[in-house]
């Protein structure tokens, strides 16, 4: 009979390999290399957010959109070259994400007290966090420890970023290609509570669904023509737009979801129970989403020795 030492030593050198990845990240990590690193970030934030309230949502989304290509490594924020096309022109970031300059901005004073330390990866994860703390949403300890990629893929982008037309399936397959449970997924959506969305993201619904309140749908059509203002923005959540808290999950009770993605929480499936226990129980929402965020900034990040530390966020050294 085979001994099983053979096997078990390769099933102990898979686990500790796959645990060295999440092992270099640490809530430390910049302790003695920059201490003054967490608290220039959210001197930044805080001050970014007082300046527009919107952006507090579009510095989340930023950390979203760079997770969801080939992990959280900074690549978003790459600017295309004539030899180097990055990610900010695919479908889903197009005319849409915003925020580089308050990261050109953090990273230029950290640059000033730290040179070539804190990653723009890692400014991506503590400004999304400073964001929802800045508008009364909860807080999490964020690992860090990434390192900036010297790649980006503008293929990734355009294919593992969550489209608003998604059903329900599609949303779950979404996320757990990142290793995001459905629960995960749900929670993590409740980001919709703060933000806008482009005319053209939900045209469709307004115009061609049903399960969707009168009021809401003749209110969005006043600022999305059938036909013209794609850019038009409306607020994901019109009572509260600038305040992370649970009325989406509200809204959507009420057949209020703006996106076509945002209403399948809430629509006879699998989603309708949690959607609704978070609700009316935002200290659940809120402990659910810092958990989910936590892992979401885990998505295979650069350590050690690969990538590199980018001096300018939007191009390699």
């Amino acid at each position: 009979m085979a001994s099983p030492k053979p096997l078990l030593c390769s099933v102990l050198a898979l686990f500790f390999a796959a645990s060295l990845v999440s092992a270099q990240l640490t809530t430390t990590f910049y302790d003695k290399s920059c201490p003054n690193a967490l608290s220039t970030i959210q001197t930044a934030v805080r001050s970014a957010v007082a300046r527009e309230n919107r952006m507090g949502a579009s510095l989340v989304r930023l950390h979203f959109h760079d997770c969801f290509v080939n992990g959280c490594d900074g690549s978003v924020l790459l600017d295309d070259t004539p030899t180097f096309t990055g990610e900010k022109t695919a479908t889903p970031n197009n005319n849409s994400l915003r925020g580089f300059d308050v990261i050109d901005s953090i990273k230029a004073k950290l640059e000033g007290i730290c040179p070539q330390v804190v990653s723009c990866a890692d400014i991506l994860a503590v400004a999304a966090r400073d964001s929802v703390v800045t508008l009364g949403g909860p807080t999490w300890v964020v690992n860090l420890g990434r390192r900036d990629s010297t790649t980006a893929s503008l293929d990734a982008a355009n294919n593992d970023i969550p489209a608003p037309t998604l059903d329900l399936s599609d949303l779950t397959k979404s996320f757990s290609n990142k290793g995001l449970t459905a629960t995960e997924m749900i929670a993590l959506s409740g980001a919709h509570t703060i933000g806008q969305a482009r005319c053209v993201n939900f045209r469709n619904r307004i115009y061609s669904e049903t399960n969707i309140d009168t009021s809401l749908g003749t209110s969005l059509k006043s600022n999305c023509p059938n036909m013209t203002g794609d850019n038009n923005i409306s607020p994901l959540d019109a009572l509260t737009p600038y305040a992370f808290d649970n009325f989406y999950y509200r809204n959507l009770l009420n057949k209020k979801g703006v996106l076509h993605s945002d209403q399948q929480l809430f629509n006879g499936g699998s989603a309708d129970s949690q959607t609704t226990t978070y609700s009316s129980n935002m200290a659940k929402f809120f402990t659910d989403f810092s958990a989910a965020m936590v892992k979401m900034g885990n998505i295979s990040p650069l350590t050690g020795s690969s990538g590199q530390i980018r001096k300018n966020c939007r191009k390699v050294n």
